[in-house]
């Protein structure tokens, strides 16, 4: 009958409509962040880790700081298409004792238009001198990451 076969297409066709395609956010390659610094990071393996190198632009203000290697993880691009990210810079100073390591937390984005977007809050940790000094070893901010296409 006409309204068995119309009930039918509507079945089929309706679970289409709802299902909205998203396009995946991938980690790999290379970004800018909104204070000049720049990333490159390594095709994810298996297990969704990473590796590459970071390095601080002129508004980091420490020219000292050199090309650091970084570590990390992003979440499962089959289970999250906008996933979660860490990572890992352990900064290499050029002539200095000082030792720094940032941790990066964020979530990579794809706007309609296919623009990707890394949101991070970091944390920079400078080895202190002792407890009493303890307070003033850690810093706090947020960056932003472009891909440079």
């Amino acid at each position: 009958t006409l309204i068995g076969t119309s009930v039918m297409l509507l079945w089929l066709i309706l679970p289409l409509t709802l299902t909205k395609v998203k396009a995946k956010c991938l980690l790999s390659g290379s970004w800018r962040s909104d204070t000049s610094c720049q990333m490159v990071v390594s095709t994810l393996n298996k297990d969704n880790r990473f590796s590459g190198f970071y390095q601080p632009g002129p508004a980091a203000g420490y020219p000292e700081l050199l090309t650091s290697p970084l570590e990390g993880s992003q979440q499962d691009t089959e289970l999250v298409p906008q996933p979660t990210f860490s990572f890992t810079v352990n900064w290499k100073l050029q002539d200095s004792e000082t030792a720094w390591t940032s941790v990066f937390l964020g979530q990579c984005y794809v706007d309609p238009e296919g623009k990707e977007t890394l949101h991070a809050l970091w944390l920079l940790r400078e080895a202190a001198d002792s407890p009493a000094e303890d307070w003033k070893g850690t810093r706090v901010g947020t960056s932003t990451f472009t891909r440079i296409k």
